[in-house]
């Protein structure tokens, strides 16, 4: 015998009504995308959004259109930032996930790199930089000094999520200090970071150290080359705060607190250079070592030498000259060498594509200070360009 399913009619209207509901919401959320204000760039993510791209029957039959559409209806979707922050919460709370986006979320709000391995090509690249730093540094003997500041993670290893499988970066920095020790003056900051860590060394949601683990860098620096440290009593100190660094951008974690940093009104002068071959400088614009505008913004850290340029120089109150050849480190740890040098020329090889030889000559640099974070100078593929040895041409 045949059984019947007899379902009430509310039930009946329930389905309809759910699919309507929905399907309103889609389109409604739909017509706000078409009239959202479009973004060119994300403060918090510090990168450039997609943008419509430009239709061509080419790019569509090969679907790179597509593809470039995809990207530029996420970058660009209504209320983009409350959903990146809704999925960091969820994947917090709900999941208990330890990672996002490439950052341990650690104890106490520390926010760590993620290296658990090193991969071959990064091995050999870096032993490439390291060769590269040996070479140059012999070329001018008891004139190079080389600072590799230690990550964070290696300081405070015990604030890592547990059970992280970090590398070991001692054992790596170890021998980074070996070979390039045999050529250059090392400054291992380990030991010294590592008895003074009860200190705000490093932020905790940026990769950066602060003023105060520059400040101590700089100081461990004076004592090897016997020199008077920058006086911070001597200088209005000013405070900084709200600091969301590049960590929480890429975690946006929900429970973050800012970080601070203190900086000092300095009445010094950086020069910045338009770079127009080898060893020719075009003076671009003069400005003070902060750009304070920067403050404002999400990416407080770049006020200091306004960012990464390619060569700076720097008028200072000491004697002599010294070239300080960094990455981003070194950009809070360069202002407090007013105290010391009268000329101090900054290099990036992000915005640098030469050798050093000439500019040492036609400049005159009398040291080379080689500052850079550990994590960097494993990875960075600009560093060679210190090994081209070039002489100016008459």
């Amino acid at each position: 015998m045949e059984k019947r399913i007899h379902r009430k009619n509310n039930e009946r209207r329930t389905l309809p009504a759910a699919l309507i509901l929905f399907a309103v919401f889609i389109c409604g959320f739909s017509v706000l995308n078409l009239f959202w204000p479009k973004r060119e760039i994300s403060e918090l993510e510090n990168r450039k959004l997609a943008q419509m791209p430009a239709f061509t029957l080419q790019s569509f039959l090969s679907g790179d259109w597509q593809k470039a559409f995809g990207s530029y209806l996420q970058d660009q979707v209504a209320f983009r930032d409350r959903w990146i922050d809704l999925e960091s919460l969820t994947n917090a709370t709900a999941l208990g996930e330890t990672e996002e986006g490439g950052i341990l979320l650690g104890k106490d709000g520390w926010m760590f790199t993620k290296l658990f391995t090193v991969s071959e090509d990064t091995q050999v690249l870096l032993n490439k930089n390291v060769r590269s730093v040996v070479s140059f540094a012999s070329r001018y003997p008891d004139r190079v000094t080389f600072l590799l500041a230690p990550s964070a993670s290696d300081i405070y290893p015990e604030m890592l999520p547990a059970n992280a499988p970090m590398i070991d970066e001692d054992a790596m920095l170890d021998d980074i200090f070996a070979s390039i020790g045999e050529s250059a003056d090392v400054l291992d900051l380990r030991d010294v970071f590592r008895a003074n860590k009860d200190q705000y060394l490093y932020f905790k949601t940026d990769h950066h150290w602060t003023t105060d683990g520059a400040y101590l860098a700089y100081q461990q620096f004076c004592s090897l080359k016997g020199l008077t440290p920058f006086d911070t009593s001597a200088h209005t100190a000013v405070a900084v705060n709200d600091f969301y660094g590049t960590h929480y951008s890429a975690t946006r974690y929900w429970k973050t607190q800012p970080d601070h940093f203190t900086y000092y009104e300095l009445p010094n002068l950086m020069t910045i250079y338009n770079i127009n071959g080898e060893a020719q400088f075009e003076a671009s614009q003069t400005m003070p070592l902060i750009n304070t505008e920067k403050l404002a913004t999400r990416d407080k850290y770049g006020a200091f030498l306004d960012g990464n340029h390619g060569y700076s120089v720097i008028e200072g109150d000491g004697e002599g000259s010294i070239l300080v050849v960094k990455d981003s480190y070194a950009n809070s740890f360069v202002p407090y060498l007013t105290a010391n040098y009268a000329k101090i020329g900054v290099v990036d090889f992000r915005n640098f594509a030469y050798g050093l030889d000439s500019t040492i000559e036609k400049e005159g640099y009398d040291q080379i200070l080689i500052l850079y974070n550990f994590q960097t100078f494993l990875s960075d593929t600009h560093i060679v360009y210190i090994d081209r040895p070039t002489t100016l041409t008459s």
